[in-house]
């Protein structure tokens, strides 16, 4: 029957010259590129709406466990899929190696909730030299260490950048197989040990990595000191493009966060409190850093160091108080930074301190602009070294304590050029300029 009047309307549509429609057709999908549409970058994709993501926790999450291994295993899993988000629950968690981030993951736990902490740190003298390149250490006394822990491995000569920081992948009575090689000859006669200590969390080469919203516990009573060139409660090694974001870092036996040969990392709304060495430590060449609106306070020596070759950072809005040594510390290259608005307050020695460098190495350029910058232990403001063309303009600089004499700008007779301008200064002496008059 259908048939028929379907023929029987094809002749009246031909008989009558009249186009008669056989039915409603249904609208194709279009599902073309729109025009916004690009690839990414590094990848032959454009950017999706929905992206890998893991919950990992004590109860309640996709993985379940209290310790470094779950946390690893869920980052590792989401960069097996190419980045991504892994969320940590509440809770504390023992970290017997760092948290090791990889490029493109987000880690973000719950703000105040989530604590990684480190455990006690065994420490042995090495009983036979570790040598350059060797990826295995024989310890005098093995307890402590076992497979799986973060280790590092140094002597009298091997510091800084030169002690190794790694992972103990095997063990044969008191000697250990690490994943790296030694950076450095580490010699009994030279009082070689290794420790089991490492960055709380750690990001080597991890471009575009970030940590949000998480706690380091250091537990620096139980742990021995590690240098800022390799650990810290977070830190950072090659990793361009990584961010910081609304993380405390307490008690670590070292800095708080340090950030080495690393472009553009952003550190923001952190609080790095009561650690052993520095609060904040961008350093080694590490170039357009922001840090903004960061708490550095109570730590052992320095808020804020700008180690080497610190350039075109911005530093604002942050506050810098109550550290062991000075509240801001630039020198060696550190040139072209603006540090704005920040409050530097109550430091042991200097608020602001331009180190003792030559003309070639020395901070050329920076500029401070509407910071406050009081009571401190030393000069407000101390400028060293044959540095030039520094500017300090609506600054407030004061000393409120009628018992301490101070001086708000020293600077010392070898220092160039600097611009004073609109700044309110409110101690004993506002300047003591040491230059020779011109």
């Amino acid at each position: 029957m259908a048939h028929e009047l379907i023929s029987f309307i094809v002749f009246l549509s031909i008989t009558l010259g009249t186009s008669v429609p056989l039915m409603a057709a249904e609208a194709t999908p279009d599902f073309s590129p729109r025009p916004e549409e690009q690839q990414l970058p590094t990848a032959m994709h454009s950017a999706m709406d929905q992206l890998p993501r893991i919950t990992v926790g004590r109860e309640n999450a996709d993985l379940i466990g209290a310790d470094n291994r779950v946390l690893q295993a869920a980052v590792d899993y989401i960069a097996g899929l190419g980045g991504g988000l892994v969320e940590i629950g509440e809770g504390e968690y023992l970290m017997r190696d760092s948290l090791h981030l990889r490029p493109n993951v987000t880690v973000r736990g719950v703000k105040g909730q989530t604590v990684l902490r480190k455990v006690p740190s065994a420490v042995s003298a090495l009983a036979l030299d570790g040598d350059f390149g060797e990826q295995q250490i024989t310890v005098e006394n093995a307890a402590g260490f076992a497979v799986g822990y973060g280790v590092a491995i140094w002597d009298d000569h091997a510091g800084g950048f030169h002690t190794t920081v790694a992972r103990i992948t095997g063990q044969r009575g008191h000697t250990f197989a690490i994943d790296k090689p030694l950076m450095a000859d580490c010699m009994v006669g030279n009082h070689a040990k290794a420790a089991t200590v490492f960055p709380v969390v750690s990001g080597y080469h991890a471009l575009g990595a970030r940590v949000e919203d998480v706690t380091i516990d250091g537990n620096k009573a139980d742990n021995i000191a590690l240098n800022g060139c390799r650990g810290a409660g977070i830190f950072l090694y090659g990793s361009h493009g990584a961010a910081i974001q609304g993380c405390t870092i307490r008690g670590y036996n070292g800095d708080g966060i340090s950030f080495q040969q690393s472009n553009d990392v952003t550190v923001t709304e952190c609080v790095s409190e009561a650690n052993a060495a520095l609060g904040l430590h961008p350093g080694s060449g590490s170039q357009r850093p922001t840090v903004r609106r960061c708490i550095a306070r109570r730590n052992g020596t320095d808020g804020l160091f700008l180690c080497w070759r610190v350039r075109h950072g911005l530093f604002e809005e942050n506050i810098l108080e109550e550290n062991g040594q000075f509240g801001i510390s630039i020198g060696h290259k550190d040139s072209d930074n603006l540090l704005r608005r920040n409050v530097v307050r109550a430091n042991k020695e200097h608020g602001i301190f331009f180190r003792n460098e030559s003309l070639g190495m020395a901070p050329h350029r920076n500029r401070l602009e509407e910071n406050a910058i009081e009571n401190n232990g030393g000069a407000e403001i101390r400028i060293r070294g044959q540095v030039n063309d520094l500017v300090f303009r609506n600054n407030v600089i004061r000393d409120s304590r009628t018992q301490d004499a101070n001086v708000g700008v020293l600077i010392e007779d070898t220092v160039g050029p600097v611009v004073l301008e609109n700044n309110r200064i409110e101690t004993q002496t506002p300047i003591d300029d040491r230059r020779a008059p011109k």
